[in-house]
C-alpha cells in the first residue's frame, strides 16, 4: 500500500482536510494521487525563477513521458468523487453515471525557435487568481499551442537584464535584493547624546547644571532641560572640606536614599583659640521622614555650637545645648495637621539618633543620644585607641545589667535596637556628654553604626583609619566610607574625621 501523503488541504481547491481522507469533499479530487514531497528544499535557477524539485506538488508537477517523447499529465481530474458530487462539491441527481475523465490535451506541434538568433522564452505563469488543475501545466494565451482569441501572437521575450552597478545589493545572477530597508540607526525622538555638547547659552552663575551634558539647566524635578538627563539625589552622596575637618556621607549599597547627615565647622574662642566641631545624625528608617529629621538635628545642633562657643560657654555645655536644640528641631517636623493624622495614623514621629564632637588645643568634649558613635584614634599607634561613647541601645543594656557580655548581646538579632533617640515620641531626652584631655596628638572618629558595624572594636577602627589621618582628614573620610562600601554597604555610611589638638585657624587638609 503506498503512503498516503499528509495534507492539511486539498491541492486543487484548498478545502481542509482530515486525517484519512482519500478524496476531497468539496471537488472530489483523489488524494492518492499527490506524491509525497521530497525533504529537499527549492533552489534559485540563475535566471531568478524557483524550480520545485523533483516530485512537489503544485504548478510545474512530473509529468510521464508520452510514446512520442512529449510529456503527458501524471493524473487527471476526478470530476466526482464517491459521495456523488461534482468537481464544484454540487450533489448530482441520483442514477446519474459519472462524467468521463478528461482527456490530456494533445502536444502542441508548434516546433520550438532555434537557431542563433532564437530569443528564450521566460517561463510563464499563471495571473492572479487564475486556477491551474492538478496534473496541467499553465500555458499563458499567445504561447506556441495555445489560441489567444483564434490569432495566435508571438512568445514575448524577456527584457534584457540592466547592468548592475558595482556594490549594489541586487544579485546579477538572479535579480533578487539582499538588503533591507534603510532604517535610522537612533530613533528620532531618543535624547541627545550628552557627550555633545549644543550651542547653548552660559548658565547664570549659581543655576545648577547637568552633570551629564554640563551645559542645560536643571529644572525642579531634577532633570536637565538639554538632554533630560536625570541628575543624582543630592544626598547620595555627599562630602565637605572644612579646613581641618572633613565628612563624608553616602547612600550605601542597600538603602534606596541617604537618611544620613552631617555638618562640620571651625570657629574661635573668645581667647582666639580654634575650636572644631562635627555632628553626625542617623535617621530612624522605622519613622517618618527619617531623611528630614537628621538634616533638621545636624543643622539645629551645629548652629547652637558656632553660636554658643565663641560667647564664651563652655564646650560641654555648648554640646548639651546643641543636643537639645537639635531635639526641639526634630520634635517641630512632628507638628503635622489632624487630617495627615487621619490618613497615616500608624506612622511614627520623625526621629534620629545624634553624635558630636568638639575639639579645642586642650579639650576633646563628646555628645550623643542614640546608637553613633565616636573613637579616638591616636597618631602613634602603639598607644591603643578608645571607644569614647556609650550605644543607647538593648545590646548595651544588657552588658551594664551583666546578663550578657559583649559578643553575645551584639550577637543578638535585637542589638541594634536603640533605646535613646531625638524624636517627638522619644520617652526622655537624655543628652550624654563626656571630656577628654589626651596627652598625644590623634584623631577624632565620628560616625554612624553603617562604618563600625564594619570595625566595632577600637582597635578595628583604629586598623582602618590612615596613618596620615590628621593631616588629610578628607580622604582619612573617603577611606573610611570605602571599607564600609567594600563590607556590603547594607546600611547609610557617615564619617567626620577631627584632628586633635585643633590646628590653628586656615589649615586645611593636604
Amino acid at each position: 500500500m503506498s503512503q498516503m501523503p499528509q495534507l492539511s488541504a486539498c491541492p486543487s481547491c484548498e478545502w481542509p482536510l482530515e486525517s484519512g481522507d482519500r478524496f476531497c469533499g468539496a471537488c472530489g479530487y483523489d488524494l492518492s494521487a499527490v506524491p509525497v514531497r521530497p525533504d529537499d528544499n527549492p533552489t534559485i535557477a540563475m535566471n531568478g525563477s524557483t524550480a520545485p524539485p523533483a516530485g512537489a506538488p503544485g504548478t510545474g508537477w512530473p509529468v510521464a513521458a508520452a510514446p512520442d517523447g512529449t510529456a503527458a499529465p501524471a493524473a487527471t481530474h476526478r470530476p466526482a468523487d464517491l459521495h456523488g458530487r461534482d468537481s464544484g462539491g454540487h450533489e448530482l441527481p441520483p442514477g446519474t453515471p459519472p462524467p468521463p475523465l478528461s482527456p490530456p490535451p494533445a502536444p502542441s506541434t508548434h516546433p520550438a525557435p532555434s537557431g542563433p538568433h532564437a530569443t528564450p522564452v521566460a517561463p510563464a505563469s499563471p495571473a492572479p487568481g487564475h486556477h491551474t488543475p492538478p496534473g496541467f501545466a499553465y500555458q499563458a494565451p499567445g504561447a506556441a499551442g495555445v489560441p489567444d482569441d483564434a490569432h495566435p501572437q508571438p512568445a514575448p521575450t524577456a527584457p534584457p537584464t540592466p547592468p548592475v552597478p558595482t556594490g549594489s545589493p541586487v544579485s546579477p545572477a538572479s535579480g533578487v535584493r539582499f538588503d533591507r530597508p534603510s532604517e535610522p540607526e537612533e530613533y528620532p525622538l531618543q535624547a541627545p547624546d550628552p557627550r555633545v555638547t549644543p550651542d547653548l547659552p552660559t548658565p547664570r552663575e549659581g543655576t545648577k547644571v547637568c552633570v551629564a551634558c554640563r551645559a542645560g539647566r536643571v529644572d525642579h524635578d531634577g532633570y536637565c532641560e538639554n538632554c533630560g538627563h536625570a541628575q543624582p539625589r543630592e544626598r547620595d552622596h555627599m562630602e565637605q572640606d572644612a579646613g581641618p575637618v572633613a565628612a563624608v556621607s553616602d547612600r550605601g549599597l542597600r538603602h534606596h536614599r541617604n537618611e544620613d547627615a552631617f555638618a562640620v565647622g571651625c570657629t574661635a574662642l573668645p581667647d582666639g583659640r580654634p575650636a572644631v566641631l562635627a555632628i553626625v545624625c542617623d535617621g530612624v528608617s522605622s519613622a517618618t521622614r527619617p531623611d528630614a529629621a537628621s538634616m533638621a538635628a545636624s543643622r539645629a545642633a551645629s548652629e547652637s555650637l558656632l553660636t554658643a562657643l565663641p560667647r564664651g560657654t563652655h564646650p560641654q555645655q555648648a554640646m548639651h545645648e546643641a543636643i537639645v536644640a537639635a531635639a526641639n528641631a526634630v520634635n517641630a517636623l512632628a507638628g503635622e495637621p489632624a487630617t495627615a493624622r487621619e490618613h497615616a495614623p500608624h506612622q511614627n514621629a520623625p526621629a534620629c539618633t545624634i553624635v558630636g564632637s568638639v575639639v579645642t588645643p586642650e579639650l576633646l568634649i563628646v555628645g550623643w543620644v542614640g546608637d553613633s558613635r565616636a573613637y579616638w584614634v591616636p597618631a602613634d599607634r602603639g598607644t591603643p585607641p578608645a571607644r569614647l561613647t556609650e550605644d543607647d541601645s538593648w545590646a548595651a543594656q544588657m552588658v551594664a545589667a551583666g546578663l550578657m557580655n559583649e559578643a553575645e548581646a551584639y550577637a543578638d538579632e535585637r542589638a541594634h535596637a536603640i533605646t535613646g533617640w531625638l524624636g517627638a515620641d522619644a520617652y526622655e531626652l537624655e543628652p550624654h556628654t563626656a571630656s577628654f584631655k589626651p596627652d598625644r596628638p590623634g584623631v577624632v572618629v565620628v560616625c554612624t553604626d553603617g562604618l563600625w558595624n564594619y570595625a566595632e572594636a577600637a582597635e578595628d577602627m583604629a586598623d582602618v583609619v590612615p596613618l596620615d589621618a590628621a593631616a588629610r582628614p578628607l580622604h582619612s573620610a573617603q577611606v573610611l566610607v570605602g571599607h564600609a562600601l567594600d563590607g556590603g554597604g547594607h546600611d547609610n555610611v557617615t564619617v567626620a574625621v577631627l584632628p586633635f589638638p585643633a590646628p590653628p585657624m586656615g589649615a586645611g587638609s593636604a
